[in-house]
């Protein structure tokens, strides 16, 4: 069975009556959104926000109601995927290109889940691009400073057009390998200006369900 739909699945036990969920963007969000609806015909009733317009189209066709981040007071559990994720429950983000959403979303949840299968799992961030969200406005300037500063980047593109996110930014993907500190990339990344928001989620996960061949694991953040 896919891991992903078991992930989704075994995620939708903590969703209840009356909350505000946000919806992350990706294969393994749609596959919780479809797993919802049993249990939408069945009475659930929640509002949800979300993270991208290819999101927003799948949770209207299901029925779920949705809003925007600026008309709630705060979100009660954030469902997402990753694209990676360590053993702290850091992770890599922004395959999709929604990453500043996500973030955001994210940023205004009690509580966020991740949702993936075993092939996510990594010991170090590093060997799935980095994503990072930039301006158009001097993009090509920025693009030769990350080039020196050895992060391999390269213009994410759509055919022969530059990707663009929901926000009408570009995203530059990095190749840096092995990321040991995250949270200094992090860091270095959003002082160099263009730079919007970047794919690395740090300290954001409080559970990972993770899909291993037909059964699921439940990580959780370990209080340091």
């Amino acid at each position: 069975m896919n891991e992903k739909k078991i992930a989704a699945e075994a995620a939708i036990e903590f969703v209840e009556d009356g909350m505000i969920v946000g919806l992350g963007t990706g294969s393994t969000v749609g596959f919780f959104i479809n797993a919802l609806v049993p249990r939408l015909k069945s009475g659930l009733r929640i509002t949800s926000v979300s993270t991208s317009h290819r999101t927003s189209e799948l949770a209207n066709s299901v029925g779920i109601k949705l809003t925007s981040l600026n008309d709630v007071p705060e979100i009660d559990l954030t469902i997402d995927g990753a694209d990676e994720v360590d053993k702290n429950l850091n992770g890599i983000k922004g395959g999709g290109g929604a990453l500043l959403y996500e973030k955001i979303v994210a940023g205004y949840s009690k509580k966020n889940i991740w949702i993936v299968d075993s092939t996510k799992l990594v010991e170090t961030l590093g060997k799935f691009p980095l994503p990072v969200e930039v301006m158009k406005f001097g993009s090509n300037q920025l693009i030769k400073k990350l080039e020196k500063r050895g992060y391999n980047p390269k213009f994410r593109m759509n055919n022969d057009k530059f990707f663009l996110t929901d926000s009408n930014n570009y995203i530059i993907d990095l190749h840096p390998g092995r990321i040991d500190q995250p949270e200094r990339i992090d860091k270095e990344l959003k002082s160099f200006p263009g730079v919007i928001e970047t794919g690395l989620f740090i300290n954001i996960a409080d559970v990972v369900i993770v899909g291993r061949g037909d059964e699921y694991e439940v990580l959780k953040k370990t209080l340091k």
